[in-house]
């Protein structure tokens, strides 16, 4: 403490490159530990699979990186600056003002939970009850909805539809919704492009809808508002709407194959058996709160020409089943004639019979076939022709037909929705027959499998976490009391999440995996503070039940909580300040990033009054009892 004293040049280069050197040591192991520990808080996000993985590896990833860097530059880089830049006059920590107001706002708080121990921890106790029942409440859904600023309009209608009608459809529908004032643009198609990638009936009419920016819309309106009036101008008999997101929708597509958020799959050996299976699905499942867009996917009603040749008639007049053929593929499909060359480019000139001439059946039954020996005959005269019902399309996975139940979720966390659903089917469903059998897809099948991927990796990471904590500690005891530091960490972000609407997801899991890390680290350093002032404790008492009382060792107790206080506390703030500002940002990825961050800033505030008020109180309760039945207080062998 002379040091302090001294006016100036108060040490010589060798004496301060020895205390830097001595602090760096003694700072080394803390910053390795609490590095590991926060980067094995993160595992589980390492191990996500799927779209999830996808979207968190990265944010994983930097975490880490920034987290090892910080660490190297923190034992190498830090001490040499210090030593260049650290001059002149030495002054304690007890000299700033600021750690001077905030020791004497800190200090009596804490005497007087020391002084109301069971009280104190009484009240953690009620909050926790109360968290775990808040958690309860909370709604879950695979990803918070990320906001595209555009709707995609999908309505699916009878699969039998020409292609004028289609037509016809799409352009009433797009002059509807060009109707609501906060549309700025629309675009509709029906059908496909000449691709096999997109594989489109010309039953299913997709629209794009763009929105205008929200300062334009009308006062009080939502996009689930936009979407209800839209809805409702939309109502034409035979066609089943179907609200979503141009992005989202494809990524649903891709991923699961299912277009909306969620999707029943219903496998059989029979198109007709499924599809009146799934029917009674729909009925079952129409009424559940949340569930829209409710349809099954057309897997029957189709239309075909079916055109079986006459083999004893073309026989009569002398034709090969190969002559009616190339009338048909002519007068239908359309014959190549030749290839022109423009440029680069190669078309084919194809040419076939005016619509006026295969627009019906009769106009079919009445094409010309030309015989050697007795002119043109009408093509009925050498053919059935009739119309035959079919399946549309034909939906196959891992070798099983396949047909679906649709319905988006809106109004309504996706998993309530989806357990109501199945509890509702399962009451009607006891058995199903012989070779059919049902399976939950869309955004529920991912979060099923993250929820999965979680709940199996979460026990292990603890486990790592704890044994980091012996390795600090030698002592499991101080490793317990570090980890029971969690469940009160949460409170703070249940709360949050809780109070902000936000459901659960794996956006909301990633910010209490961060938290998760930052709280076991906070409280760590200060279970370190505190068995330090044991130690000094020690060395001024002695260790033993004849020299040591409570009264003193509450001193020392407050002495190690209220030590480096605002270094802790600066450390919190950054970490808040950092954070805040995203609750209030509107760009791209903020649907994303606020679930994060929400449940990171209640936790951090709520594992820093813990840590700084609670911890102390158990250390002490801990303490006391070991001097009662022991004779003594355990020293652990732990560096900061």
């Amino acid at each position: 403490m002379n040091l302090f004293k001294r006016n100036k040049d108060p040490l010589t280069p060798e004496e301060r490159n020895a205390i830097i050197e001595k602090s760096s040591k003694q700072v080394g192991p803390g910053v390795f530990y609490s590095t590991i520990i926060v980067v094995t808080s993160f595992l589980p996000v390492f191990l996500l699979t799927g779209m999830e993985g996808k979207l968190f590896h990265p944010l994983a990833w930097t975490k880490t990186f920034i987290l090892l860097i910080d660490a190297f530059l923190a034992i190498t880089l830090t001490p040499v600056l210090i030593s260049f830049l650290l001059k002149g006059r030495l002054k304690p920590e007890s000299a700033n003002p600021i750690t001077r107001t905030l020791e004497k706002i800190y200090t009596p708080i804490l005497k007087f939970c020391l002084r109301w121990r069971k009280t104190t921890i009484g009240i953690n106790l009620i909050a926790l009850a109360v968290g775990i029942l808040m958690m309860t409440k909370l709604g879950s859904e695979f990803m918070p909805p990320l906001d595209e600023g555009s709707l995609l309009f999908m309505p699916v209608t009878l699969p039998d539809v020409s292609n004028s009608e289609a037509k016809r459809l799409l352009q009433v529908q797009d002059k509807l919704i060009r109707s609501v004032p906060e549309v700025s643009h629309v675009l509709g198609k029906a059908g496909r492009a000449n691709t096999a990638t997109d594989n489109s009936p010309i039953s299913m009419i997709e629209t794009i809808i763009l929105l205008k920016p929200k300062h334009e819309w009308r006062k009080g309106m939502t996009k689930d508002a936009i979407i209800n009036e839209l809805n409702a101008k939309l109502q034409i008999p035979g066609i089943t709407n179907g609200w979503t997101q141009p992005i989202i929708n494809r990524i649903n597509m891709l991923s699961t194959g299912i277009r909306t958020d969620v999707g029943l799959k219903v496998y059989g050996q029979n198109l007709d058996t499924i599809y009146a299976f799934a029917q009674t699905i729909k009925k079952q499942l129409e009424g559940i709160e949340g569930v829209k867009d409710l349809y099954v996917e057309p897997i029957t009603g189709g239309k075909y020409i079916d055109i079986t040749i006459k083999r004893d008639e073309i026989g009569r007049y002398g034709l090969s089943v190969d002559d009616v053929n190339a009338v048909i593929e002519i007068a239908l499909g359309g014959m190549k004639l030749t290839t022109t060359v423009e440029g680069r480019q190669r078309f084919s000139v194809n040419a076939r019979y005016g619509q006026d001439f295969r627009n019906n059946l009769q106009a079919l039954k009445r094409l010309q076939v030309q015989t050697m020996s007795f002119g043109p005959v009408p093509l009925e005269a050498v053919a059935d022709i009739q119309l035959s019902d079919g399946p549309p399309m034909i939906n196959s996975e891992n070798a099983m037909l396949r047909g679906t139940v649709l319905f988006n979720v809106r109004e309504r966390d996706l998993g309530s929705t989806v357990e109501e659903a199945q509890k509702k089917l399962n009451q009607m469903i006891t058995k199903l027959p012989k070779g059919y059998f049902l399976e939950w897809s869309g955004q529920w099948e991912n979060q099923i499998r993250a929820n999965k991927t979680l709940t199996m990796i979460m026990p292990i990471v603890l486990v790592i976490i704890f044994m980091v904590l012996y390795f600090t500690y030698h002592s499991f005891k101080e490793s317990f009391v570090t980890m029971i530091t969690v469940p009160f960490a949460l409170i703070g972000g249940v709360f949050m999440v809780y109070f902000y609407g936000v459901n659960l997801s794996v956006a909301v899991a990633v910010g209490f995996i961060a938290l998760f890390g930052m709280a076991i680290e906070t409280a760590m350093l200060m279970t370190i503070y505190l068995n330090e002032a044991m130690e000094n404790m020690v060395a001024k008492h002695g260790n033993s039940k004849e020299t040591l009382t409570p009264a003193i060792i509450r001193e020392f107790v407050i002495e190690g909580s209220a030590k480096r206080l605002r270094p802790k506390l600066m450390t919190v703030s950054v970490g808040l300040f950092g954070l805040i500002p995203i609750l209030w940002a509107t760009g791209v990825g903020s649907d994303i990033m606020r679930p994060i961050t929400i449940p990171l800033i209640g936790g951090t505030i709520s594992s820093t009054i813990y840590v700084l008020l609670i911890t102390p109180v158990i250390f002490e309760m801990i303490k006391e009892r070991e001097l009662k039945r022991k004779g003594r207080v355990e020293l652990i062998d732990v560096k900061e």
